[in-house]
């Protein structure tokens, strides 16, 4: 029996399309409170969200005077994973700072 060793001819496939989806992005937010001192938010954004000293500040401040300020904006993964690490600090702290994350 003979064998036959040729590969066999792949031609591509016109109808197939390499388009990927964007991955979905969500913009982490931190709210307001009476309690949760400004320190303490300028210490989380510099540690969680890596802004330097001046960028937190002028985060801080929004949350401060507009009741919200925008952390971010990550995938769905890494969003939820930096609301949890902020509230993970806030709880360790005894502070009710809220973080949340909604869709861009």
């Amino acid at each position: 029996m003979a064998q036959n060793n040729s590969i066999p001819e792949f031609e591509p496939d016109d109808t197939v399309e390499d388009e990927l989806d964007e991955p979905r992005r969500f913009k982490v937010l931190m709210h307001n409170d009476d309690y949760t001192t400004m320190e303490f938010v300028v210490e989380v954004l510099m540690h969680v969200f890596h802004k330097n000293e001046a960028e937190a500040n002028l985060i801080m401040m929004n949350i401060h005077q507009k009741g919200v300020g925008l952390c971010g904006i990550y995938t769905a993964e890494i969003a939820e994973t930096k609301v949890s690490m902020v509230d993970s600090m806030a709880h360790a702290k005894g502070y009710p700072l809220k973080c949340t994350m909604e869709e861009v």
